[in-house]
């Protein structure tokens, strides 16, 4: 699948390098055009090269073998769509917005927060096979308040939706029936 596509990326910028060599396109120097003493000519090398690597995907990293083999590295880069993933449902899921801290130690407690919401979301996603937007529509709503009257603690919260009723088994989590 891969492969395919690079064959056809490969294909259209040599169609585009040889239009700018014949004059028809603008010259943006595109990637098989090589400029020598002030004419350009179709880099057969450069493009010789690049389809024999069609299909081919690498990785590169400052970390020497000894501290992360070739295997972990890859993996890492395919779990890596979850940290973005994370990171799209932060800004819309969780309503976040950007923040403006001047000093370290704002900026650090800030990032503490949002990373913990970042955890505990994944958490509940993992406990309940929901979606974090799922979760956070059916839990929004839910209100719980202790009141004291007479020295006698008395709890009131909003009934269970079937939802919310799910998510709070699924971590264990109790809700006040009265």
């Amino acid at each position: 699948k891969r492969a395919a596509r690079d064959r056809a990326t490969l294909t259209l910028q040599e169609n585009r390098a040889k239009a700018v060599i014949a004059g028809e396109k603008p010259a943006r120097t595109p990637r098989f055009v090589k400029t020598v003493n002030g004419s350009t000519r179709l880099d057969e090398d450069a493009l010789t090269r690049a389809r024999s690597l069609a299909g081919l995907k690498g990785y590169v990293t400052n970390l020497p073998v000894t501290t992360m083999p070739a295997a972990e590295v890859i993996a890492s880069y395919h779990s890596l769509w979850q940290v973005e993933a994370s990171f799209r449902m932060s800004k819309t899921d969780l309503r976040a917005r950007p923040m403006f801290h001047h000093d370290r130690d704002a900026i650090e407690a800030h990032l503490t927060i949002v990373v913990t919401a970042l955890a505990v979301a994944r958490h509940l996603q993992d406990q309940t096979g929901m979606s974090i937007k799922k979760i956070v529509q059916a839990l929004r709503p839910l209100q719980q308040v202790t009141v004291v009257i007479a020295g006698h603690p008395h709890v009131a919260a909003d009934p269970l939706t079937g939802t919310a009723s799910e998510i709070l088994t699924a971590t264990g989590t109790e809700w006040p029936t009265h």
